[in-house]
């Protein structure tokens, strides 16, 4: 009754089903309906790996399977918080369960729709279309999102939010990841408190959270996720944002509690799992660490989600603990990433420091010492982030440690430290990294201390009457130390006197020219790859995907 509408006939589909009998009988369903071409898989882990590496127009996947703990919902999720998951593709759950709650949650999941068992194939065909039309309907906004204009994409969302027009709740939810995406948290955090007045939902409200720590808002992003835990003790993307703000907080104790409960709602996580492994690391907890460290690696090495950096740190245990075959096998590990990805500069940043690691398990000290020096020109490019600046400091300490003699390396940790010690939480993040050698996490408090010295001097000198001075001075603090909060400060007097500054122009193209050389986003800690967004939806896979020529043109939409 609808196959006049859409043309399915070039669409492809997965079906996520255990009983092998319901998988043909759903398949045979969807070729009668016009899809094209239909896949089968028994499990939601083997329809990960499918979804990983392969696009697809619909998914239709049961929500519980027999002798599996990774549930369909679970799938979602992590496709969703791992940018796995295009806008092109409909997420059709099929279960016979039919509990409000998870109705609900199917809905604040963005799931395309909820399908309960029995169903009939005119029923099936009501929901694929149903589905495929609302994508069809804000056709608008996925072009605009094709072609890189976010900005106009997000204004689209945000009138038919306003105007209450079809499909208005998901444009909302869709807009406020946009503002997010360009930079705009405080509109995003007016947006998603919108929506928790329209209609209170739980995902509008971890929206406010992750805003207001996009805002850096620490502290009201806690309180917000508290409430909201209080009120959905369930809802694990809560914990993610939770474990997230207590990380860059410095509050290792607190997040990986935190992680650790996430990882209990959704023990086949791969993102929570290595999130909870790494910050147990950061804790100081070696042995368990070294525990989740592994298990994260034999569950996720070939996955997409998985996260190199676990490899870093596991080599780093490991050469504390003298397992240098072990230590070995993680340049293996990462080695084998890197050949599937050769460019990629963070793999191979990575890939320096525990080959690092192999030479000093293996006593060859010479050679470890000549490729320390050719690393350390790195420490002053825009590319040597915070994640770099951790890896490298903890080597140093092993180092020093093991008594191989660098007369530079005090230099070069006093460097780091000045870079990245911008405020308390990341120089005790850095600190973390220097338990091999916890004098120099002493030097990375007094690199804080000069930092905030240099920002108070410069402050005082602005309100005293001279603010040209005060941004001549931080300019050329900044550009001795690297640091970007003191050439953040700067800009921010420039531009609250700039009437007062008669070379204000000049000023300003130093100083941009600085930013640029140095980056001012590089600073954010992380648990490994930013790019993953707890709680959010994933707004880049669409546009990669189409780069990459992987969803036809007649699908665009879906």
């Amino acid at each position: 009754m609808h196959s006049h509408e859409l043309d399915l006939s070039s669409c492809t589909a997965l079906v996520v089903e255990g009983n092998a009998t319901m998988r043909s009988i759903l398949r045979a369903q969807l070729r009668d309906i016009g899809i094209g071409n239909v896949v089968q898989v028994p499990s939601a882990t083997d329809a990960r790996k499918a979804l990983e590496f392969r696009n697809f127009d619909f998914v239709f996947c049961e929500l519980h399977f027999h002798d599996e703990h990774y549930s369909g919902q679970d799938l979602l999720d992590d496709l969703r918080r791992n940018q796995l998951l295009p806008f092109t593709t409909v997420f059709i759950i099929v279960t016979a369960e039919a509990t409000y709650r998870r109705v609900a949650e199917a809905a604040e999941s963005a799931l395309d729709s909820f399908m309960l068992k029995p169903y009939t194939p005119a029923q099936l065909a009501k929901r694929v279309f149903q589905s495929r039309n609302r994508k069809d309907a804000l056709k608008d906004v996925f072009l605009a999102m094709e072609e890189q204009r976010f900005e106009d994409a997000a204004r689209l969302c945000l009138r038919r939010f306003e105007d209450r027009d079809k499909y208005w709740l998901y444009s909302a939810r869709l807009g406020a990841e946009l503002l997010l995406r360009i930079g705009r948290p405080s509109d995003a955090q007016d947006l998603f408190k919108a929506i928790v007045e329209a209609k209170t939902l739980p995902w509008a409200k971890l929206g406010v959270a992750r805003a207001q720590l996009e805002c850096g808002q620490s502290n009201h992003a806690v309180t917000t996720l508290e409430s909201l835990i209080n009120e959905e003790p369930q809802f694990a993307d809560a914990y993610d944002v939770m474990g997230r703000a207590h990380f860059e907080q410095g509050k290792f104790a607190q997040a990986m509690e935190t992680y650790a409960m996430a990882v209990r709602l959704t023990p086949h996580s791969i993102a929570r799992l290595q999130a909870l492994s790494m910050i147990t690391y950061y804790a100081g907890d070696a042995d368990e660490a070294e525990k989740l460290l592994d298990r994260t690696v034999r569950l996720g090495l070939e996955s997409k989600m998985f996260d190199a950096q676990v490899l870093v740190l596991l080599a780093f245990v490991r050469l504390e603990k003298e397992d240098i075959s072990g230590l070995l096998r993680c340049r293996s590990d990462l080695q084998r990433l890197i050949e599937k990805d050769e460019s990629n500069g963070r793999l191979q940043r990575m890939s320096d420091v525990v080959k690092l690691l192999c030479l000093i398990g293996q006593r060859q000290f010479a050679q470890c010492v000549s490729s320390i020096r050719a690393l350390a020109p790195s420490i002053t490019t825009r590319e040597f982030d915070f994640e770099a600046a951790s890896n490298l400091l903890a080597l140093l300490c092993q180092l020093t440690h093991r008594a191989i003699v660098l007369e530079e390396v005090d230099g070069l940790v006093e460097t780091i430290g000045l870079r990245f010690c911008s405020n308390r939480p990341l120089t005790e993040l850095l600190s973390a990294n220097t338990r091999a050698h916890p004098a120099y996490a002493e030097i990375m408090r007094a690199c804080q201390a000069k930092v905030l010295q240099y920002s108070e001097a410069a402050l005082a000198m602005s309100m005293s009457g001279n603010p040209g001075r005060a941004v001549q001075d931080l300019i050329r603090r900044g550009s001795e130390t690297y640091n970007s909060r003191l050439l953040d400060n700067a800009r921010q007097v420039l531009q609250k006197h700039e009437q007062k500054i008669s070379n204000a122009d000049a000023l300003t193209q130093q100083l941009e020219a600085l930013r640029e050389q140095y980056g001012l986003n590089n600073l954010r800690p992380s648990l490994g790859d930013s790019k993953a967004r707890n709680g959010g939806l994933s707004l880049d896979h669409y546009t990669v995907a189409r780069k990459n020529g992987e969803i036809p043109r007649n699908q665009a939409s879906a």
